[in-house]
């Protein structure tokens, strides 16, 4: 049956799913003239690629359920309207791959448009938690999984003879996100009998990648694209964020998650006041100048045992705040940013082994990037690698990787050309993506392409005080600004976000389109936006 679809999709025979499940249509909202049935849908192959099947079921209103996919627990989406549920499985023919676009189409209330989300960690795409979201409020929603694994699956890394499977990779890279636009245009126009009015990306973190590749090489599928804390230069900011469990090996210190808080509220405490206020919030973690041997010989109380901070402890935390170097003192790339947690689970994480004695615990994503990727060897232990080393893997990582994933072009004038707005936020207390990595893709576009002025005609970068990764999903309409700066041209000059200060106070604030950064009025409630501008800062 396979040979036969690929045949007559080769011959440019469309495939139609093969499942006729009727359903009504509303007419309601914004939607297009009555719609075909659920199983009508017709999907001829992206260029390139050949499609093995399509399938395509209705589905009641109700719970959408997802299941346990670790690291995240269970979700029930409850009150999702009825929706068409299309699958549409594509291959590059001799390549082996089989990745699958997912397309949900609201059967009432369509408001005309496509959202696109993007994926996490290792996984491309979404399970259905943000594909629901999406279609209660309105959204035709797609999704590809690329054809690889789970967010912490790395096992597609390497093929049966343990080399680097590059037509996975570059699925995961951008290719796969690239056919899963023209798919879902595709089914949508079948679907509704009409185009998408306008069509928009959403992702964070991997996500954020996916939607700088998109607009950096298909500058055509999106007119929107929303994309948080994005993992751009991944082949080097993978690398680098292994940089303080290198840090520890070597020194031979393990600093306890109790000591890592004690050291970042002192840096909070020092720098807080920076933007004119204390606040609870560090503006711009890169001015904070805090030194962490200013902690030496403090006693702490950590789970019920007394504990004192020493110079080794400090230097580990300074060395992991300044980021990795090479041994003759050239910075690779930026280090985790004050204040962001380094505890376990995260980069610098530690845990006791069988004799109760502090151990490092490298976070799974960097590791497995390292191991799997730029070692070949799944079961390499990060755990044994010197500064020197670290250096050579940061290399060649940039090397071998740097043209397939790094995802770091700043050359977006087609993207410009086409009309598109490409719109990011990220949290200045990133504890997994160094906020910095962005702030310097962002300063390589101005110099590419003209200067601050010109470039915030397309493409905006918001900062977070105080937020961590990803962590303002769901605290600021992002998206909605989005849709205000493509639809009607109200370009976002702030962004209103929820923000968490230091004691875990919920704050309002207004984050400064950047190189603007916010600054204290001098009256007012620190709590509240209208007690602070945006004003131009000094360059650091």
């Amino acid at each position: 049956m396979r040979r036969r679809l690929l045949t007559a999709v080769a011959a440019g025979v469309p495939l139609v799913a093969a499942m006729y499940l009727p359903t009504a249509w509303a007419g309601t909202g914004t939607s297009a003239p009555r719609a075909s049935a659920c199983s009508t849908i017709t999907v001829r192959a992206p260029e390139g690629t050949a499609v093995e099947s399509v399938a395509a079921v209705a589905r009641e209103a109700g719970t959408v359920d997802v299941p346990e996919i670790p690291p995240l627990p269970a979700a029930h989406i409850p009150d999702v309207p009825a929706y068409c549920d299309v699958t549409v499985t594509l291959t590059h023919p001799g390549e082996g791959d089989h990745a699958k676009v997912t397309v949900w189409l609201p059967e009432t209330g369509w408001n005309g448009r496509l959202q696109t989300l993007g994926g996490s960690a290792f996984a491309a795409g979404d399970y259905g938690a943000g594909l629901a979201g999406a279609v209660k409020n309105g959204y035709a929603t797609a999704t590809t999984d690329a054809g690889v694994k789970t967010y912490l699956d790395s096992s597609w890394a390497l093929d049966t003879k343990g080399r680097v499977d590059t037509s996975l990779l570059k699925n995961f890279a951008s290719r796969s996100e690239h056919e899963a636009a023209v798919v879902a245009k595709q089914v949508i126009a079948g679907h509704y009998g009409r185009t998408a009015s306008y069509a928009y990306f959403n992702g964070c973190s991997t996500g954020g990648r996916q939607g700088y590749a998109e607009a950096q090489r298909h500058p055509g599928d999106y007119d929107g694209i929303l994309a948080n804390a994005p993992a751009v230069n991944w082949d080097e900011f993978e690398v680098a964020t292994l940089w303080p469990q290198v840090v520890m090996n070597n020194e031979k210190t393990y600093p306890s998650g109790c000591a890592f808080d004690a050291f970042n509220t002192a840096a909070i405490k020092a720098c807080d006041a920076l933007d004119g206020v204390r606040d609870g919030l560090v503006e711009n973690p890169a001015r904070c100048d805090f030194d962490p041997r200013r902690l030496i010989g403090t006693t702490l109380e950590c789970e019920g045992e007394r504990v004192t901070i020493t110079a080794a402890d400090a230097a580990v935390v300074r060395k992991i705040w300044d980021g990795p170097r090479t041994a003759s003192g050239e910075k690779l790339w930026s280090g985790v940013p004050i204040g962001a947690d380094l505890k376990f689970p995260y980069l610098a994480g530690t845990l006791p082994d069988a004799h109760g004695d502090l151990k490092g615990q490298a976070f799974p994503v960097p590791s497995a990037w390292v191991a799997s990727w730029v070692k070949k060897q799944p079961a390499f232990d990060v755990s044994t690698i010197t500064y020197a080393q670290f250096t050579a893997l940061f290399r060649q990582s940039q090397a071998e990787y740097g043209k397939v994933i790094g995802t770091d072009d700043p050359d977006l004038s087609a993207f410009r050309k086409s009309g598109g707005k490409l719109l990011t936020w990220h949290g200045q207390q990133d504890q997994l993506i160094p906020t910095q990595g962005t702030v310097d893709y962002r300063r390589q576009v101005e110099r590419r392409m003209g200067g601050a002025e010109r470039v915030d005609d397309f493409y905006r970068v918001f900062l977070a005080p105080g937020a961590a990764h990803c962590a303002l999903t769901g605290q600021t309409d992002d998206l909605g600004a989005l849709r205000a700066w493509v639809e009607r041209g109200k370009a976002p000059a702030t962004l209103p976000a929820t923000l968490t200060d230091s004691t875990g106070k919920q704050v309002a604030r207004d984050l400064c389109a950047y190189p603007k950064v916010s600054r204290y009025q001098g009256h007012g409630d620190p709590a509240a936006a209208d007690s602070f501008r945006c004003v131009s800062p000094t360059r650091h």
